[in-house]
């Protein structure tokens, strides 16, 4: 072996330990391993840092930007609410959750998509008074295998289609992993629903999360002039208030609040609907029931604008005590919305903007998140930083699904390239106000793309340097005269065991080079070698550190370490029996 050989495999060698390790961050063991290999003159100076440009670098950092834009505008929302229902059983429940994550994981980035649908599934085993942790493996398994479906739905996919850019001269297009990543979602969803749940071991029960224990506010919505809500009885919400969890306590009209419950009352415009919940209950309610979150006669419609909830505790000196909301101001002078108060459980008869703030009260502020800190700072109130909630923007959520569709369109269509499709939608994104400025930044997960950036120029490195092709012959050597779809079985089970156990990313920069000399080697199509490569780098179920899904569920769902494997490697097993065939039927060697 020459030395760059040498430098190379031992340098590659300490950076896997250290991923599974585990006990420095991944990105800092990337960057660190680009600079050393900089150092030891196995990568120029000038290719040190062309990852950071990379194209699968900003492809991967734009999906997660229209992720986050998708959530903030209701599109993932408005489709879970129409199929999810906590009273089905179990294994429906789970298939239909499996079968909405897939769909969304195939357009949006499936880690975007396990985070809105994980809260959904932990409200429906609340009320089915069930463990939680019987169905959200399920549900992380199930986006993982969506991810897979299209080009976007997961990173190792933009990577195996840039590096055949590299390679062979033209990437893979939006769908061409469609038919092997459909195959295997409907196989590997059939599984987890019918059989694979049953295998999660009894013990494994959710701890109490700090939903359970949120704070009850008393809280005010308002019918605007188009809403749905206008002619309904007020029991005719009682429902939809039962299933967010939410209390209707009356209604208010023309300032004044009606006797009793108003059960009877029909909702007309302007009217004043008391709640009692949580925020986030609170929130969702609104938005199912059409409600505005303010008076758009008072405050220019705050529904219009990108919003954040945030949770306040009242000291005894601050300028809000002994005052009402009405009396200071607060819509008019400073933007900013009281939308309800928590005082102890206790209920009120008065309007919240009416009620007197006293010392030790939970007040909930809606408004711009600059104004509202400043509003807060201004009142003397002390926000809970984690009790923080952004505002769905509902009446954007077509826009947002138009503007995506729209941009990939016109990718697929070959108008664009597909990095310039994505970032117009981003610029669509921003422009409508669906993402500030500060979660452009914020959404991107800046460690993943330290971490593929710094890679890129170490897999480089180790293919110009003829270390790919000697892992690869050394592969042919073992398997001698084995056929090539035994071979090609062989990469998969060691792709994805390198997945149960590293990053995903890091996973498929390495296999890729290794599956296409590989196919040289035996003068067969490289694209089954890849295209196994990116279902293999995909599918990690063994562990909770092999995918991001796997780790963001072990809290929530109260599992150890060793719960996964018992789902996970049966599902394993049956996607490479799966998936081997399939890419052989429809990317033939």
């Amino acid at each position: 072996m020459t030395y760059e050989q040498i430098f190379l495999f031992s340098l590659l060698g300490l950076v896997f330990a250290f991923l599974v390790w585990g006990r420095i961050r991944y990105d800092l063991v990337a960057f660190a391993a680009l600079i050393i290999a900089t150092i030891g003159g196995v990568v120029p100076v000038d290719e040190a840092f062309i990852g950071f440009g990379h194209e699968a670098v900003i492809i991967i950092a734009l999906v997660l930007i229209i992720s986050r834009a998708m959530v903030n505008a209701g599109a993932v929302e408005l489709v879970a609410r129409l199929v999810i229902s906590a009273g089905r059983p179990l294994s429906t429940h789970i298939g239909i959750m499996s079968l909405v994550g897939a769909a969304l994981s195939a357009i949006i980035n499936n880690v975007a998509a396990l985070v809105m649908l994980m809260t959904l599934d932990i409200e429906a085993a609340k009320k089915a008074k069930r463990s939680v942790s019987r169905s959200l493996m399920p549900l992380s398994f199930a986006t993982i295998l969506g991810g897979m479906i299209t080009l976007i739905g997961t990173p190792p996919n933009i990577v195996i289609s840039q590096f055949r850019e590299r390679a062979l001269g033209a990437p893979f297009s939006m769908f061409d992993f469609t038919p092997v990543g459909l195959v295997c979602a409907v196989i590997g969803i059939g599984f987890v629903t019918l059989i694979g749940w049953r295998l999660i071991p009894e013990g494994a029960q959710a701890p109490v999360t700090a939903d359970e224990a949120e704070s009850v506010f008393v809280a005010e919505a308002v019918v605007g002039e188009k809403s749905k809500s206008i002619g309904k009885i007020t029991r005719e919400l009682f429902p939809v208030a039962e299933e967010h969890d939410i209390t209707i306590l009356g209604l208010a009209r023309n300032g004044r609040r009606l006797p009793g419950f108003s059960a009877y009352e029909e909702i007309a415009h302007k009217d004043v609907i008391l709640l009692e919940g949580d925020p986030k209950s609170i929130e969702a309610f609104i938005g199912a029931a059409d409600l505005n979150t303010s008076d758009s006669e008072d405050t220019g419609d705050l529904r219009g604008k990108s919003l954040t909830l945030v949770e306040a505790i009242v000291p005894e000196n601050a300028r809000m005590v002994g005052r009402t909301a009405e009396g200071l101001g607060l819509l008019y002078r400073r933007g900013v919305a009281l939308l309800g108060v928590s005082r102890q459980g206790k209920r009120f008869r008065e309007r919240v903007r009416k009620l007197t703030i006293m010392p030790g009260d939970l007040v909930l502020l809606l408004g711009p998140e600059n104004r509202v800190n400043d509003t807060a700072e201004w009142l003397g109130v002390l926000p809970l930083a984690e009790k923080s909630h952004n505002v769905i923007q509902r009446s954007k959520a077509l826009f947002a699904i138009g503007a995506f569709a729209v941009g990939v369109g016109a990718a697929v269509a070959g108008l664009v390239p597909l990095v310039i499709g994505l970032a117009g939608v981003v610029v669509a994104y921003a422009l409508a106000r669906i993402v500030r400025a500060r979660e452009v930044y914020e959404a991107v997960e800046w460690p993943v793309i330290v971490l593929l950036a710094s890679l890129i120029p170490l897999g480089l490195a180790l293919e110009s340097s003829g270390g790919t092709e000697l892992i690869a012959q050394g592969i042919l050597s073992l398997t001698g005269a084995l056929p090539a779809w035994v071979i090609l079985t062989l990469l998969m089970m060691v792709t994805m065991t390198l997945s149960d156990f590293l990053n995903n990313v890091a996973t498929a920069l390495i296999a890729a080079p290794v599956g296409l000399s590989i196919a040289q080697s035996l003068e067969v199509s490289p694209d089954p070698f890849l295209m196994a490569v990116a279902v293999a780098a995909s599918c990690a179920f063994l562990t909770p550190i092999g995918h991001k899904n796997n780790t963001i569920i072990m809290g929530p769902g109260g599992y150890r370490f060793g719960d996964y494997w018992r789902m996970g490697l049966p599902l394993e097993l049956l996607i490479i029996a799966v998936a081997v065939p399939s890419i052989l039927l429809f990317w033939p060697l």
